[in-house]
């Protein structure tokens, strides 16, 4: 059975993030062949084309990371109707030098939680856009914006029944859609 290696970024740093959360939960999700990743984003530092040539050793770590993935999986909150800067320096530092991007070809899947009433619709829009610009295919349906109530997580960050049932259709859908565009 081929083993499929997914790299999980998460647009958030705070410590108690929904984001982190539902990664957590839904690498639950996933069947056995697959193992799902958390790929450290806090210690890139910002995005400097002079240092393209040299980068730090948490840049090199980060692409070597996202290389090595079969899959990737975005899971964002949304921050001014848009993805976190983190977020985005992270995807910068993995897209350079030119030509030479980390993303290109791989499969990838978005999903995000926010308190507000759209999700992260607007935010995974964004997301997809910048995607497309650096030839990663992303699954289009179905589509998880969580709207986060109290409750929604329980003390154990666990999520209820009718919510895991729904990304589990999620995750069986993904997991066909890594399959079919993974190298």
């Amino acid at each position: 059975m081929r083993q499929y290696q997914i790299a999980v970024v998460i647009g958030s740093l705070r410590r108690d993030s929904f984001n982190r959360k539902l990664a957590d939960s839904v690498a639950k999700l996933a069947p056995r062949e697959f193992s799902l990743q958390q790929v450290r984003i806090d210690d890139l530092p910002l995005y400097n084309q002079d240092d393209e040539e040299n980068p730090a050793e948490s840049v090199k770590r980060f692409r070597n990371e996202i290389r090595a993935a079969h899959g990737l999986l975005f899971v964002t909150p949304e921050y001014n109707r848009s993805i976190p800067g983190v977020l985005k320096n992270a995807i910068d530092h993995g897209s350079r030098p030119y030509s030479r991007s980390a993303w290109s070809g791989k499969p990838a899947g978005v999903i995000g939680a926010s308190i507000g009433v759209i999700g992260t619709a607007l935010a995974q829009q964004h997301l997809r856009s910048i995607l497309s610009c650096l030839n990663v295919p992303t699954l289009g349906q179905p589509e998880v914006y969580i709207h986060v109530k109290d409750g929604f997580f329980d003390e154990s960050g666990n999520i209820g029944a009718d919510s895991t049932q729904f990304l589990q259709k999620w995750m069986d859908r993904y997991v066909e859609w890594i399959k079919k565009h993974a190298a």
